[in-house]
């Protein structure tokens, strides 16, 4: 492997490793989301016609 592929796969694998990051990020904001909706549709009287 030349010097220039290496530093090409070390710059891949670091970009990887930031976007699984964001990806699990978002996922965590997801749950947390869905949590706060769920909480507050038990929370919320029923809507009067």
């Amino acid at each position: 492997m030349e010097i220039s592929e290496a530093k090409r796969l070390k710059l891949l694998e670091d970009g990887n490793r930031r976007f699984k990051q964001i990806v699990a990020d978002l996922m965590l904001d997801n749950q947390a989301l869905k949590l706060v909706v769920q909480k507050n549709e038990i929370s919320l009287p029923a809507k009067k016609r």
